[in-house]
């Protein structure tokens, strides 16, 4: 009886044992679970793919790659052939601006729409800059005019800006009725001296002077002139003909006038007796998207050494763009120089245009 008794209660030991082994690898292999499912958790909060919906990726790259094209303008500036946003019907305004070694460098051609370069009298240059798309500050140095001038002013209907005359510009000033501010006689108000320069290499003018003085003058505002011909915007053309990266023009001694073609900005850039040709103020360099020869006769007039000069043609000359040189035959035409190749008008490119007027036989290099 005792050592049944005492068999029930091993076996009750062994249950309650049993008992407590099954609990404890319960716990075990909960806590296994739980560990194994928070290991889950972080591995899946790496891994986690970004929010940012694959659609939106493709439509930033689509913005970076099709990059918008600047819409044209309505309207071009009539002596540049560059979008506007408005129609241009302002009278362009015509400076007589002087080359001689004290004048250099001068300041304001470089804002200039179109510049003409001729002979004067002597063995000196003058300029004809013509402004209607940008306003200048200051132009100058300003000096007198002569016939073949005022003939350019008169064809582009502009203000025509001088100081002093020869008697037969004043003739043919006052024949055509020509719009016009002369310093010497009566429009002083719309000049002024530069005291770091020795007089007469010092006068200068502005467009914003002018303009208020063809108010007070009541010059008639609405512009009647001509529009050269220029290639459509935004079209990029293919100019083909000899190559002429560098163009040396002789006129006299003491004003060979030189252009390099810069490949950077697709431009000439100007050398005036050697050294480039900045403007005094702002330093900016000089620069051409067109450049015209026009072989031109001359005559010597007077002990002075006044001339004539043909601005009317037709003549022989060059037409130089993009690096390339192009013969062309000239010929004033509606008011301004044009140039043909096969009775056909050649087309410019937007921007500055620079019209060298030469006597015949003058030896223009190019290479």
């Amino acid at each position: 009886m005792l050592r049944r008794t005492k068999l029930v209660s091993e076996k009750k030991k062994n249950r309650r044992r049993l008992a407590g082994i099954g609990g404890a690898i319960v716990m075990i292999i909960v806590i296994i679970i739980i560990i194994s499912n928070l290991g889950k958790d972080e591995q899946l909060a790496v891994i986690e793919p970004p929010v940012e919906p694959i659609e939106e990726k493709v439509m930033d790259e689509a913005v970076e790659v099709d990059t918008p094209i600047e819409p044209m303008k309505p309207f071009v500036y009539p002596l540049t052939g560059i979008g506007s946003d408005e129609e241009v019907k302002s009278r362009p305004m015509m400076f007589m601006v002087e080359n001689q070694k004290q004048a250099r460098p001068q300041d304001g051609l470089h804002l200039a729409d179109v510049v003409f370069e001729i002979l004067a009298e002597g063995e000196i240059t003058r300029f004809v800059a013509v402004y209607q798309s940008q306003e200048a500050e200051v132009i100058g140095p300003v000096r007198s005019i002569r016939p073949y001038f005022v003939q350019l002013g008169d064809g582009l209907d502009a203000l025509v800006v001088h100081a002093g005359w020869s008697q037969e510009a004043m003739n043919m000033i006052v024949a055509k009725k020509v719009a016009h501010f002369d310093q010497v006689y009566g429009d002083d108000a719309y000049y002024w001296r530069d005291k770091s320069r020795k007089a007469p290499h010092n006068l200068y003018s502005s467009t914003e002077l002018i303009r208020k003085g063809a108010e007070k003058k009541k010059f008639r505002e609405e512009w009647t002139g001509p529009s050269l011909n220029f290639y459509p915007q935004n079209e990029a053309p293919v100019i083909t003909g000899k190559p002429a990266s560098s163009v040396t023009i002789p006129y006299i001694s003491g004003y060979t006038v030189g252009y390099t073609y810069d490949t950077a900005i697709n431009k000439y850039n100007r050398i005036m007796a050697g050294e480039l040709h900045k403007d005094k103020t702002t330093d900016t360099q000089l620069t051409a998207d067109n450049i015209i020869i026009a072989f031109s006769k001359h005559k010597v007039l007077d002990s002075a050494g006044r001339r004539s000069v043909d601005v009317i043609g037709p003549g022989e000359g060059y037409i130089i763009q993009q690096g390339q040189l192009r013969d062309i035959t000239w010929e004033s035409k509606g008011g301004i120089i044009r140039t043909f190749i096969d009775d056909k008008e050649v087309e410019l490119l937007p921007g500055k245009t620079w019209i060298h007027v030469v006597p015949l036989g003058s030896k223009v290099e190019y290479q």
